[in-house]
Order: C-alpha cells, then structure tokens, then sequence
C-alpha cells in the first residue's frame, strides 16, 4: 500500500503537485488556508480536505507536500516532522538559513525524512548530463553557466534570485560536489525593492568557477545550463523539444606556434528518455518514505543552495537600483 499524501497548498505549483500524486495513487488529502479551493480539489480529484491546523495531528496521513508561501515553509515543516509526517518542502524551504536548519534538523530528530523540491534534479536531460560529467566524457569541468530568464512570477516576498535560482544551484551543486567558497551577488530592481534581475558568480575549490543569471522580467523564456569541460562543453536547454535538450560540443582548442589555434563542430544530440520531472521527484519521495532512504535532494542539499542565496543577495532601499 503506498503511503498516503497530503498537498497543503492548494496554488499553482500545489495543484500539479495534487494531480501528479493523484495519478500516482498516493494522494490522499489536500489542505489550504481557503478551505473552498481545498473543496474544490478534493472534489475533483476524489480525496479528502483537511483544515490545515487538523492536518499534523491526522493518523490517516503519512507525509506532507508543503508549497506554500516560503515565509511559511519551517514552520509548517516542523510541525509536521513533529507530528511523525515525512515532508517534501518546495523550493526555496525557507527565507533565512537559521530556519531552513531548524527545519532540517526538528526532521532528523524525529526520524522523518526530509526532501526539497529541487525538481530539475529529476529530469531525464540533467541526469544524463550527469552521467556524462561522472563518466569523464566532458573532462575536468572547469565552468558552468546557467540563465533562467522569463516574464514572471512575482512574488512580494522572494526576488528573482530567490524564486528561480535553487533550480540552478542544486544541479550545479550536484556537478561540483562542493559549496563555492566565493559568491558574490549583482542584482536590478526595477518594479520595487526586490531583485527581477539577479547575477551570482561563485568560484569552487577545485578553481571551477560558475555564473548564474536569473531574471522575472524578460521578454523571452531561457532555460539553459552550460557545462564547459577541457574534452567538451554540453548544455542542457530545456526550452527545446526532447531530442535537442542535451547537446554536447566536441571544439578543440590548442597552441600552434605560440597562437592559439581551435576548431568547432556541429553539437551531437545525446538521447534522452522522456519524463515528467515532477512525476519522477514524487516517485523519488514516495520510495525515500517506503525505504526510509536519504532523498537525493535533502534537506542538507537545501541549506547549502539557501547559504549561496543569502551570500549572494542585493539589497535596494530605493524603488529602483
């Protein structure tokens, strides 16, 4: 019998995780601070709705999905590790490293497992990607780029670099293996005091550097991670269809007589099995809750991204920077 799930967060990204898990046999309830949109989910997906306050203290419910506002992740989270519920948090967990901790470690000390929603983990493109790095196809990685750039959301509470960057920092995490031990942030408010532009640079131990840029307010969507290796360079760009998502270059570059000398080829397309990130994650969540394992996007993993974040955060005082 698969464990049975409760969403709370009845939103935009609550309600695919609603469907998904529904699809996936393992929803059992849902739960919003508007008990009329947790109705009108339970009705249509043929569950039940919970008042949030009943939702830690129910027998019936074994793990939580929180999308919720960030501002209220570590509290939600706590009470339901405290409650014997295992927790997937959605991106960003928290707004400040000391809560993401206290979240992180009230979960360890109750036994429950903890995973973040860091979905891109999940995607058939990246995992590739990173099958190709492990297995030495791109040579030493010496950069990584990613640009994540489009016209929304925005939120009151989180900036551009906060929304839309984790993505990026938890599969450049994954490639490097290490936290950077340099970050440093730029960022543009345009509309108000926060961020829709965002920039991080961070530099590795190893001396691999990376640049992230995140925007809300671009007239075009990019979604694009770049790999630059000293065999090959790949990008995973998840704005093409499925047999162009993994691209990888094979351009040489060398000394000749002292002049530096290169030569470029067409990108090779790796192939790459078709799958739901989100579908996958969840899958990941319920087995991590059947086998007690440690998610591979943990709570750990969290607070490492939410360190970059904070390290790397732009404040404005003015309406616009």
């Amino acid at each position: 019998m698969k464990p049975r799930i409760a969403v709370l967060g009845c939103g935009y990204w609550g309600s695919n995780h609603i469907r998904t898990l529904k699809a996936l046999g393992a929803l059992h309830a849902v739960s919003d601070v508007n008990p009329a949109r947790a109705e009108g989910f339970a009705s249509e997906q043929d569950c039940l709705a919970i008042e949030p306050e009943a939702l830690f203290i129910r027998s019936d419910v074994d793990a939580i999905v929180m999308a919720l506002p960030p501002q209220f992740h570590a509290d939600m989270a706590v009470r339901a590790v405290q409650g014997g519920k295992d927790v997937l948090v959605e991106k960003p967990i928290a707004l400040t490293v000391a809560d993401a901790e206290r979240s992180v470690t009230a979960a360890a000390d109750n036994g429950r497992v903890f995973m973040v929603g860091h979905v891109l983990r999940f995607h058939p493109a990246f995992e590739t990607l990173k099958a190709l790095i492990d297995n030495g196809e791109l040579g030493e990685v010496r950069y990584i780029h990613s640009h994540r750039l489009g016209l929304g959301k925005f939120h009151t509470e989180n900036d551009a670099l906060w929304d839309l960057a984790p993505h990026d920092l938890s599969m450049i995490l994954a490639i490097t293996g290490t936290e950077p031990i340099e970050v440093r942030g730029e960022g543009a408010a345009l509309l108000d005091n926060l961020s829709d532009f965002a920039h991080l640079h961070m530099r590795f131990p190893n001396g691999l550097r990376s640049h992230l840029f995140a925007s809300r307010l671009n007239p075009y969507r990019e979604r694009r991670l770049t790999v630059v290796g000293t065999r090959a360079m790949a990008v995973f760009d998840d704005v093409e269809p499925w047999e162009r998502k993994l691209a990888v270059y094979r351009h040489a570059v060398w000394q000749d007589s002292g002049q530096w000398a290169f030569t470029t080829n067409e990108p090779s397309y790796v192939a790459v099995g078709e799958g739901m990130p989100l579908t996958r994650e969840l899958e990941h969540f319920i087995q991590c809750i059947e086998t007690r394992a440690e998610p591979r996007t943990s709570g750990e993993e969290a607070i490492r991204v939410l360190r970059i974040l904070t390290a790397g955060t732009v404040t404005h005082t003015g309406s616009s920077s």
